[in-house]
């Protein structure tokens, strides 16, 4: 895995030690941050189910000023953390923090939409890439429910699943507007109706 573009860009991330993560590859990332183009500078950013958190790197790199990074994982937490270090990151512009999906986004809701380390909630741009196995509708729901807390005015919400996996178009006060199918993954982009 390397950054594609912007600050860091060449830099090559550590990757999950085990076969079981699915890295969001090259390409597809590649083909979502040219739609998040114009979305990106000063952007605060929140990476849900970070992995390695080439994503949230990617949009650092592209001129977001905050990412929160969050897993589930302490594994994974540690290797955001080292391939933080790896590209240089100011630790004032990233917070990692381990904590269910779910669980994190009650915590900021119930914050007034502060997250955990006082961070930079509510969020112009939320990447969720939970594993394919696991239930979206939790996190979805969240979404939905307390849009206002958790995305900025014109924020939108990028869900990441199997093509397969047919996502709800409307949940609550999120609305999808667009689906990107990439070989076996899709990208479904939700926005506040």
């Amino acid at each position: 895995m390397r950054i594609i573009a912007g600050q860091y860009r060449g830099r090559v991330l550590k990757s999950p030690p085990s076969m079981q993560i699915r890295p969001t590859s090259d390409r597809l990332r590649e083909t979502l941050f040219n739609v998040l183009a114009p979305r990106i500078e000063g952007a605060r950013f929140l990476d849900l189910c970070a992995g390695s958190g080439a994503i949230g790197i990617e949009a650092l790199s592209r001129g977001a000023s905050f990412v929160s990074f969050v897993d589930r994982a302490h594994k994974m937490c540690g290797l955001v953390e080292a391939n933080l270090d790896l590209c240089g990151v100011s630790e004032d512009a990233t917070e990692v923090v381990k904590s269910d999906a779910s669980e994190f986004l009650r915590h900021t809701v119930k914050g007034g939409g502060e997250s955990w380390r006082g961070g930079k909630g509510p969020w112009d741009v939320v990447f969720f890439d939970p594993p394919y196995a696991d239930d979206y509708a939790p996190v979805m729901a969240a979404f939905g429910e307390h849009t206002r807390a958790l995305l900025c005015d014109g924020g939108i919400l990028i869900v990441e699943h199997h093509h397969k996996n047919n996502l709800r178009d409307e949940v609550g006060n999120i609305r999808r507007w667009r689906v990107l199918k990439q070989g076996d993954s899709a990208l479904s982009f939700y926005e506040a109706v």
